[in-house]
């Protein structure tokens, strides 16, 4: 599909911010996370309580995704972005970096080390002239790798809040001794896949806390890696909130990850055609711990009964057809021990308590 105007999304979404309270109304204390459409591309934005806004990925260039993404931040009420952070080197992730920069001020960009030529070892690659624009934002650079914490600002008489890198380029933080004593009994579950190496491997893997609150975000990480997360001992512990790996791709979503995660609630950041598939869908409902599935777009990939309710997707669209690009929302309460996510463009609502340990 051709990529519609950037400004009609704009205003499409702007449009939203006024007539739905998941976007209008004063600082209320909640740590927000937006979901944007990118079409099966990575942009998971995040506001805090202070105001300070990160976003994780930048979804795809060529107008559509940035538009996107510069009017649900500009819907958040942010003028800038604070943090800007890269799991991996492929477009999906990367390319609307550059045309987000001209339009919103980016302070600081974490990044794993760009490679000097093909992130998977192609020979023939257009990767130099995608990653050129990327290259030549102008920000701060901070590497990253296991153990880094972004510097957020603490919250003034709330929940602690913490962002913080546990895994990059195949590697992760060490257990703690606590975690060292116990052997995660689904180590031998699932089998390694015979996937081709791919800078997939290398994505950088974070976890959002506050409070009890918890919140894990993968990027594109693949099946092997993900088993080193939990298995033989769990580095993550439980989260409340699972970012579907690699937006629901089945050489991701290793149901040993899922079910040592513990997740009450699952978001697909999938495209109509991208992601979604039978498997990774197969993956999650193993979980017995799971009460809800989101998907930011109905998904063609799979058998219309792997699809949850219509009510908790954010787009039904065909492929072929028109896309309005909704979003999913979520706001973490001030003292960390609920969260409601939101689909503002069909009025879904929905709290759930938080569980993570």
């Amino acid at each position: 599909m051709k990529n519609p105007p950037t400004h009609r999304f704009i205003l499409c979404l702007i449009g939203l911010a006024f007539t739905t309270p998941g976007f209008a109304g004063p600082k209320d204390g909640t740590l927000d996370v937006y979901w944007v459409d990118s079409e099966g591309g990575g942009s998971t934005l995040i506001v805090t309580p202070n105001g300070e806004a990160v976003l994780i990925d930048t979804g795809n260039p060529g107008g559509r995704d940035p538009g996107r993404i510069i009017a649900a931040a500009k819907a958040a009420g942010l003028s800038k972005l604070d943090y800007l952070l890269l799991t991996h080197y492929h477009v999906d992730h990367f390319g609307g970096g550059a045309e987000i920069a001209q339009q919103l001020p980016i302070g600081t960009i974490f990044e794993r080390g760009i490679p000097a030529g093909d992130p998977d070892g192609r020979a023939q690659s257009s990767f130099p002239l995608q990653i050129k624009p990327w290259r030549e934002i102008a920000a701060k650079r901070e590497p990253l790798a296991p153990g880094v914490a972004i510097p957020l600002k603490p919250v003034n008489g709330g929940a602690k809040l913490e962002l913080r890198c546990i895994a990059a380029d195949k590697k992760m933080i060490e257990p703690t001794a606590a975690q060292l004593k116990v052997v995660n009994p689904l180590v031998s579950g699932e089998p390694a896949k015979p996937i081709a190496p791919s800078d997939n491997d290398n994505s950088a893997v974070f976890v959002l806390t506050f409070g009890g609150f918890k919140f894990f975000d993968g990027g594109d990480l693949t099946w092997d890696f993900e088993g080193k997360l939990v298995a033989p001992h769990n580095v993550v512990g439980s989260v409340d909130v699972y970012q579907t790996d690699h937006h629901g791709l089945d050489v991701s979503n290793n149901p040993v990850l899922i079910q040592s995660l513990a997740p009450t609630v699952a978001v697909m950041n999938n495209g109509p055609k991208k992601g979604g598939t039978a498997v990774a869908f197969a993956s999650l409902k193993s979980a017995k711990t799971l009460q809800a599935r989101y998907q930011v777009h109905k998904s063609f990939n799979a058998p219309s009964e792997g699809n949850m309710p219509d009510e908790f997707i954010a787009n039904l669209n065909e492929p072929t057809g028109a896309d309005a690009g909704n979003l999913i929302k979520m706001s973490v309460a001030p003292d960390g021990k609920s969260y409601t996510i939101s689909i503002p463009a069909n009025g879904h609502s929905r709290t759930y308590q938080t569980t993570a340990k």
